[in-house]
Formats: C-alpha cells, structure tokens, sequence
C-alpha cells in the first residue's frame, strides 16, 4: 500500500468518555419508564433525531444485516417501527423473529440496547399509523419494492409520479407494509466514564419480573 492510498489515521479519533455515575439506586424498577427518562434527556440535549436507532437481525442461516430505523412509539408492550415487509430486514424477521435495537447517543455519552423477539402489528394499527403519514410518504411506500434492485433512479421516479397519478389524495394501505413490535427480553443502558470504566445495567426478563444487572465493561 502507497502513501497515497492509505486510511486516515484514527489515533486522533481516541478521546475519554467522562459522565455520570448510572447506579443502580438511581434508575428505573423497569426499562421502559428508565427508557423514557433517558429519551427525554435526550430530547433535552438537542440530539438530532433521538429516536434513530440501528436495527440488527439475521436470517434463518444466522447471516446478519444491520441498518438504521426510525423508532416511531414505545409502550409497555416494546418498541414500534414500520417498514417493507418484503425488504431483507423484513424477511429476516419472517424467518428469525429475532432482532437487537442500539440507540447511539453519542453527544451525551450513552447509548440503549434492546434484545427482543419480534412480531408484526395488527393491521389496524398499521393502518392508522399509514394515514398519519404525509402524502408522499404513502406513495413512497407504495413505489418502493424496499430492498430489490432497480435499473435507474428514472424507473424510480416515473413509477412515483404513476403511482401519484393513481392515488391523487388518499393512497391505500400497502398488504406488503406494516409495523413491527420488539418485545424486550433485556434492555442495557450504556453510560461513558472515565478510563473506560464505564456503567452499564442491564434489565433482563424473569418470570418473576425483571432483573437488574451490572455488567463490567
């Protein structure tokens, strides 16, 4: 490898993580209402797009893919986005109903990673969902075969405008689109410290209710 092709160095990227203390006293009894409290500071800090999150799965062979969504509600039940059902995210979750989420708040020095199974959600919550979204982000659903191959930008944009030419003001619902539900089995909040010590407590579920752990770092 020439001098000419070489990566950027990343030593300049090292930096120390200084935070503070997430003790166990301190938090949440369960990991939604802990979830909430952070997502509002989070909200607070100004974060661009707090609610951004990776998305990991991995088909029926255990070959994993990873992506970023948009978290869109969260309850009790878990954690909500839509998308292609016939996209790969959408046809790992068919074969391996099992997916992770990772919130990266990096600007405030913490991060959120959920484990769960996966299910979809029921159509009519789809569906209400759908008709909150702006008009062209219903047809965008509509002329996107999420994840195929197409042959030019222009193939995209004209089956756009054909599709906007059919459905001039209320676009139905997709049956290959919906939302899916994460049902967490183990939450950990990440929280950066000094030296690399950093807090992370884990919410694992029980029969008994859920579990809270420290983990080392």
């Amino acid at each position: 490898m020439d001098a000419t092709s070489r990566p950027p160095s990343l030593a300049g990227l090292r930096r120390s993580y200084v935070g503070e203390p997430l003790l166990e006293t301190a938090v949440a009894a369960d990991p939604i209402a802990q979830f909430t409290t952070w997502f509002q500071e989070a909200l607070d800090a100004g974060l661009p797009e707090p609610n951004a999150m990776v998305l990991a799965t991995a088909s029926a062979g255990a070959r994993p893919s990873a992506r970023t969504v948009l978290l869109k509600e969260y309850d009790q039940r878990g954690f909500v986005f839509y998308t292609n059902y016939e996209s790969r995210k959408g046809r790992d979750l068919a074969e391996n109903p099992w997916a992770s989420l990772l919130f990266p708040w990096h600007p405030i020095r913490r991060q959120v990673r959920v484990e769960g199974t996966v299910t979809r959600l029921p159509q009519e919550e789809s569906a209400a969902y759908f008709a909150s979204r702006p008009y062209g982000s219903r047809i965008g659903a509509w002329a996107s075969r999420q994840s195929a191959v197409v042959r030019s930008r222009e193939d995209l944009d004209a089956r756009y405008e054909e599709l906007a030419s059919r459905w001039p003001e209320d676009p139905p619902v997709p049956d290959f689109w919906g939302g899916f539900l994460v049902t967490p089995r183990e939450v950990e909040f990440w929280q950066g410290r000094l030296d690399r010590m950093h807090d992370r407590l884990r919410y694992r579920r029980s029969p008994a209710g859920w579990v809270l752990d420290r983990l080392a770092p």
